[in-house]
């Protein structure tokens, strides 16, 4: 484990990432500008998975022998810290996912059994697919109606319209904590009062918030929230829901198998208590240890000093795209203009050239970028692009990267032309 961060210093957190001394092509350093879709791992979570698997490694659960006992512990500490993580009153409310994706089908499933056509899920134009297409499928299954919440010029969730769609037909309240294509931080307090004025629950995707520091659930006052671990500096293919234990325990389980059962006979089963309800089958149990030591590193940080850190960098970003864009605006930023009410995640249109062509001059520049509609489409569409580029920052990026940015979208710029 390495020493506490006590300040926040750039390098010392870059020296914890192995891959950030990767040379692109062989050639030219990596500079990671894509940890929107995924963020880097340091050797401590490296290091505990690694020794989980050396030394632990066992089903969890029901096994008596002694590494299955240490497997079961580590699982168990796994979910005290995610749980202390989001502030959770408890640490059943937690419940291990294959990540955002799956946390959030989870609830479209288990909440989803409880409604009845007619019933109406609230969501936005801004949403991603994951917090889409799930209630697509529940309105296919169930009839339950879906209404949408606008998006404002400057690509934040219009909550000027709840009160003409939250209506008492309202069930849930499903939106994104923050834009992976804008970085617009949603007013949750407004949603939350609209919900609670027809008694609707309310869920978030918190995919992009929960990599710069800790969630107040409570203090949000929401019913569920989903996370995933490899964009918080975790592995990937585990996430988690939290969800309030008296909502959670009202629900029917998503997925019936091993572990998730009280009883079972030929005829029928009963069902075990949260958390175990809703993870059925083995789960990602190095994966949860490694998203636990992930939750561990990040306490380390100062987590305000990041987010000064980042967010200058971000103001750097958006000021390079600027000046780059010249008088004729040909670059143009897809959300809010400065970091006023939002996180590092900046999506750019530039006319003329296709955000795939960017991405790829760039990435001769070792700039790692994304283009796309970034799961996203609707919004994208709703705007009148194919798609755009996407910077997005992380704590351990520096100047370096800023300016290897700037200066491959210039010349990336020139031969577009």
């Amino acid at each position: 484990m390495n020493a506490p961060l006590r300040a926040f210093d750039v390098e010392a957190i870059r020296a914890q990432f192995p891959i950030l001394r990767t040379l692109v092509h062989g050639k030219v350093p990596l500079h990671y500008l894509d940890n929107a879709a995924t963020a880097q791992v340091p050797d401590a979570v490296l290091d505990a998975m690694r020794a989980h698997d050396e030394l632990r490694r066992a089903n969890v659960k029901r096994g008596v022998h002694a590494l299955a006992e240490a497997a079961t512990d580590a699982y168990a500490a796994a979910r005290t810290k995610v749980a202390q993580y989001v502030n959770a009153r408890e640490d059943r409310e937690v419940i291990f996912t294959s990540g955002t994706t799956g946390a959030i089908n989870l609830v479209a499933h288990a909440f989803g059994a409880t409604l009845k056509a007619g019933d109406e899920i609230v969501l936005s134009g801004l949403e991603h697919h994951s917090n889409l297409v799930p209630w697509q499928l529940l309105r296919e299954r169930t009839g339950v109606k879906l209404r949408f919440l606008g998006v404002t010029e400057d690509g934040r969730i219009d909550t000027g319209d709840l009160d003409e769609l939250v209506s008492e037909r309202c069930k849930l309240i499903a939106v994104t904590h923050v834009s992976n294509v804008t970085g617009a931080i949603t007013d949750v307090a407004a949603v939350v009062r609209a919900a609670r004025t027809v008694g609707a629950r309310v869920m978030l995707d918190g995919a992009q918030r929960a990599s710069h520091g800790p969630v107040d659930v409570q203090g949000l006052g929401i019913d569920f929230y989903a996370l995933s671990s490899h964009k918080m500096f975790g592995p990937s293919g585990v996430g988690a829901l939290w969800g309030r234990a008296e909502v959670l325990a009202a629900l029917p389980p998503f997925l019936g198998g091993g572990e998730m059962i009280r009883t079972v006979t030929l005829e029928k089963s009963t069902w075990a208590d949260i958390p175990a309800r809703f993870e059925a089958g083995t789960p990602p149990i190095t994966q949860a240890v490694g998203m636990g030591a992930a939750v561990d590193w990040l306490a380390q940080v100062d987590t305000a000093a990041a987010a000064a850190h980042t967010g200058h960098l971000a103001a750097r970003v958006l000021d390079g795209l600027r000046a780059i864009g010249g008088a004729n605006k040909r670059v143009r930023v897809i959300g809010p203009q400065t970091m006023e009410r939002r996180y590092p995640v900046i999506a750019f249109a530039v006319d003329g050239a296709h955000p795939h062509d960017i991405c790829q001059i760039l990435d001769s520049h070792g700039v790692a970028l994304r283009g796309g509609h970034h799961c996203a489409q609707p919004f994208h569409e709703s705007r009148g692009l194919a798609g755009t580029t996407r910077a997005s920052l992380a704590l351990y990026n520096n100047a370096a990267d800023v300016d290897a940015f700037l200066s491959g979208l210039d010349d990336a710029l020139t031969k577009l032309t």
